[in-house]
């Protein structure tokens, strides 16, 4: 079927559909998308054709009057992403130019130094750097032009005011504010050092109002994790992902970033150990379960793609081929609540279920904290309150009406 796609194949494309064909098949395109995207192809070459347009005008000028003309004549493949394979397989063999790159504003110039001094002075990781940027962004964007004199100018007042309208009640959680606030403080600190602002301003950032250990680590309800892992058709291959991505979220209370992150050099099948890249650039070691390692072996075994050209453990059902994404584990869980009939709830939620029921299994806080990697006990001391039964016995009785003084 494909063969006869592209031997009928006309116009400037023809020589590349052969080539196209074997590159989507190794992207993991299934046989109907491929038969798609093929005519999709002959399409565009025919209409370079007529446009007296070799296979090197497919610009993005003219693919989108290309899209404009297909849109009037067909009700699929008529959009940008539909048309990405194509526009990519071309200019990785570089018959179709590279897009102009936009002229950098004075913002994103200063916003690339930021984001190399967040690397080399601060040492931060890509997920709390894009955090930040996203912060200075926003930050910026509300400055006058010229930058330069609009920093050089920066007053307390503006700082503060940014701050209170942009955490209005009702407009963000107390989690946003903080990472909000701490954004500023980081970017205020970095225009004082690059000498960008005359004075430091960072301490005129106001400070978010939480309370540490303020909120209540909810879990699932006992044998709710166990509908969840049965909910996965092992018979499939998406079954059989799910079901080792929700057991080492179960089991070994891995954070979503986590599994994403997840490569095949991580697990130590000899030792029965999978190493874990966590927060901060952390890595540790855990013990890797029977059933958790039954999981991920049937998945290798059977299930992930042979072809696929990176290292992470989990990859996309759906082509083209690429690693899970933090996301896209979140996701996963939604799913699976959906298929054994609960509440939907994100990835996090294991990770508390698996720290409740071994406080109440009679785990000391001490060695929970390792499990969960966290670097202090303290941090682990919010799951101390979820022991209600043990908090009752500490709770002093309240003296009832008319009772002894």
């Amino acid at each position: 079927m494909h063969g006869q796609s592209v031997v009928g194949m006309e116009g400037p494309l023809a020589p590349y559909a052969a080539g196209f064909v074997v590159d989507l098949v190794a992207r993991g395109y299934r046989p109907r998308s491929v038969s798609g995207q093929l005519e999709l192809m002959a399409h565009v070459s025919r209409w370079l054709a007529a446009q007296g347009l070799g296979p090197g005008g497919l610009t993005g000028e003219e693919a989108e009057r290309f899209l404009a003309v297909r849109r009037e004549s067909h009700v699929s493949l008529r959009s940008w992403r539909a048309l990405g394979p194509l526009v990519v397989h071309l200019r990785g063999l570089q018959v179709v130019p590279e897009p102009v790159a936009v002229a950098e504003t004075p913002v994103e110039r200063l916003l690339a130094s930021y984001r190399g001094y967040l690397v080399r002075e601060r040492g931060l990781t890509a997920g709390s750097i894009a955090h930040w940027e996203r912060v200075a962004r926003l930050f910026l964007a509300e400055r006058y032009e010229p930058l330069e004199d609009a920093l050089r100018q920066l007053t307390a007042r503006e700082v503060t005011g940014f701050v209170v309208a942009r955490c209005a009640p009702g407009r963000c959680s107390g989690s946003a504010a903080k990472v909000l606030t701490g954004g500023l403080r980081s970017l205020l600190r970095y225009l004082h050092v690059a000498g960008l602002t005359e004075i430091a301003l960072a301490a005129a950032v106001p400070r978010a109002a939480g309370w540490r250990l303020g909120s209540l680590p909810r879990g699932l309800e006992a044998g709710q994790v166990a509908l969840l892992l049965e909910s996965c058709d092992r018979a499939t291959v998406i079954g059989r992902r799910d079901l080792a991505v929700l057991s080492l979220l179960a089991r070994l209370g891995m954070r979503a970033g986590e599994v994403a992150g997840l490569r095949l050099d991580d697990i130590g099948w000899r030792a029965g150990e999978v190493t874990v890249r966590g927060k901060g650039s952390t890595t540790e070691r855990l013990p890797l379960p029977h059933d958790v390692g039954e999981a991920l072996a049937a998945y290798l075994r059977d299930g992930r793609p042979t072809l696929a050209d990176f290292r992470e453990v989990f990859v996309a059902a759906k082509a083209p081929r690429r690693p899970l994404s933090p996301t896209a584990v979140t996701h996963v869980v939604g799913c699976a609540c959906k298929r054994a009939g609960i509440e939907p709830v994100g990835a996090h939620r294991l990770r508390h279920t698996l720290a409740s029921d071994l406080l109440r299994a009679g785990t000391p806080l001490a060695q929970i904290a390792p499990i969960l990697r966290h670097a202090s006990v303290a941090t682990t001391s919010i799951y101390a309150k979820v022991d209600r039964d043990a908090l009752r016995a500490l709770a002093r009785p309240w003296p009832l009406a008319g009772g002894a003084a």
